[in-house]
């Protein structure tokens, strides 16, 4: 049996793996992203200054607090650093693997979410404005062939050159708009690529 060849790139994507089965083949590709690093760090370090500033007040005026306040304050703490550590574990855990039988998509709270290359008709790449702001955030729409969205990545949390390869992957046709859209303009040609309680709010 040959050895297998991979490739691993990381970085502030939180690493991407891209293997191919077999050495001086082409084998089969299977593409692994992970959400960017970055966005851990940036959601935990307010809480942790704020947990650091509780701790310092608890510990400057520790004679000076009634205990149940000096209880309420301790409870307070360890529940929110209990649950930074669970974000970020549930975030490290989120993946999408990518080959050319189809992806597997495991979501924020570990529900694993599969999609058959069969069901997949093509791969939508949209810059969409955020909101009323001339911001962009690319996007990428796995589509299905009855035009419903069957996996959405937003440039928010996925790395552009791991979103570049998805359709590469998946052998299926790419469709780039050229021109960046609103959520109005897309739920106008294309209603079924956004999230169902994305649709009321637009006029």
């Amino acid at each position: 049996m040959s050895a297998t060849k991979a490739k691993l790139r990381s970085g502030d994507a939180g690493g991407s793996f891209a293997s191919e089965t077999a050495e001086g083949g082409d084998g089969l590709r299977v593409l692994t992203l992970r959400p960017r690093r970055s966005l851990a760090l940036s959601f935990g370090l307010p809480i942790g200054i704020v947990l650091i500033s509780l701790g310092g007040v608890l510990a400057w005026q520790q004679q000076q607090l009634h205990p149940g306040i000096r209880t309420a304050f301790i409870w307070t703490a360890v529940i929110v650093a209990a649950a930074i550590v669970y974000v970020v574990f549930r975030f490290r855990r989120t993946e999408i693997t990518v080959s050319p039988y189809g992806i597997v998509e495991r979501g924020f709270f570990g529900i694993t979410h599969s999609v058959p290359v069969r069901d997949i008709d093509s791969v939508v790449r949209v810059d969409l404005y955020r909101g009323a702001s001339d911001e962009t955030v690319n996007q990428v729409f796995v589509v299905g062939h009855d035009g419903r969205c069957l996996v959405r990545m937003r440039g928010t949390f996925w790395h552009a050159t791991d979103m570049d390869e998805v359709a590469t992957v998946l052998d299926v046709p790419e469709h780039v708009r050229s021109e960046p859209v609103s959520k109005a303009e897309l739920h106008a040609t294309d209603s079924k690529l956004l999230y169902w309680f994305e649709r009321p709010f637009i006029g």
